[in-house]
């Protein structure tokens, strides 16, 4: 069971297992959507069914283990959360419904979907779950508060989960960390800034969270970072006690320089109208790194080092 999979990350999960003849339900806002990935799985020789879903509805979601269970003779082997959508904007100027419905859909969304898998497993005594989170697990996102609450706490909802597992050795719950990847999601989201959103870089290929998500089905294991940025950026802000600070100052400086958008609550409360795709277009062709890229990263490594000696010195 793949949620999210219309566009972004699920679309490009869809395709990877299909590639492996997995049997595929596949759940999203979006039906039209949801059929054209089902008729692009089949085409790869996988079987597939769309069931068009919410993750913000509990009945929904029960349905949806009830007809992934029909399809699957009985059983759920995999359940992958991976339905997500953001907020961009200050705090106090983002609307209240938009950070409940961001929390409602990242957060409790995957509760619902463990929720609804945890009796299959048990009863199978086996099963994976697979959770998308992101580099914002660790990193908290500056003007995208109920994104990185949201975040924040998947992590401890697997280590929860996880914990309760003792007695079953052939259960699961494997976390993806992405960096930033090259999906519709900047196009899609809601914005609340004022001015154009796009990624910042360096922007990864999707299908490479696709790839890992086919690893963690095969081999299970709690944490999988993809991207080394997601890496880099999870140690500086562990060594730099002001990290966020210089977080905030660098997506205000982003934001700034971006030509003025009107708002929108993007896809928040319905699919978007925009075409359902995996990658977003947001990648330049891949160039050497230039030497004043290198010495960034060195003067950044360097700066890591000397804070971590500093903390040690005070210890």
């Amino acid at each position: 069971v793949i949620t999210g999979a219309s566009s972004g990350i699920g679309r490009a999960t869809a395709q990877a297992f299909a590639r492996q003849r997995a049997r595929l339900v596949l759940a999203a806002r979006d039906r039209a959507a949801l059929d054209e990935v089902v008729a692009q799985c089949q085409a790869q020789g996988a079987a597939a069914l769309a069931v068009c879903t919410d993750v913000t509805s509990s009945e929904q979601m029960q349905a949806l283990a009830a007809e992934a269970a029909t399809f699957g003779d009985g059983r759920i082997d995999i359940w992958i959360n991976n339905a997500g959508v953001g907020a961009v904007g200050d705090f106090e100027q983002t609307p209240l419904e938009a950070h409940e419905q961001v929390l409602q859909t990242d957060l409790l969304g995957y509760l619902r979907g463990a929720y609804v898998a945890w009796p299959y497993f048990k009863k199978q005594k086996r099963g994976i779950l697979i959770n998308t989170l992101s580099l914002g697990s660790w990193v908290a996102q500056p003007y995208a508060a109920a994104y990185s609450a949201s975040k924040y706490g998947l992590r401890g909802l697997s280590e929860a989960l996880r914990g309760e597992l003792g007695e079953y050795r052939d259960i699961h719950v494997c976390d993806i960390y992405p960096a930033v990847m090259d999906t519709p999601g900047f196009r899609d989201g809601a914005n609340f800034t004022g001015h154009a959103l796009k990624p910042p870089p360096p922007v990864y290929d999707p299908h490479r969270v696709a790839e890992a998500m086919v690893s963690c089905a095969l081999n299970p294991k709690p944490t999988t970072t993809v991207g080394s940025a997601a890496v880099l950026a999870r140690a500086a802000h562990f060594l730099l006690s002001g990290f966020p600070q210089l977080s905030g100052w660098l997506t205000r400086w982003g934001l700034n320089r971006s030509p003025a958008s009107d708002t929108s609550s993007g896809n928040l409360f319905a699919p978007p109208s925009g075409q359902r795709r995996v990658e977003g277009g947001w990648r330049k062709p891949a160039r050497r790194p230039t030497p004043l890229l290198v010495a960034g990263a060195a003067l950044l490594l360097g700066g890591c080092l000397v804070a971590l000696g500093r903390e040690r010195g005070r210890g």
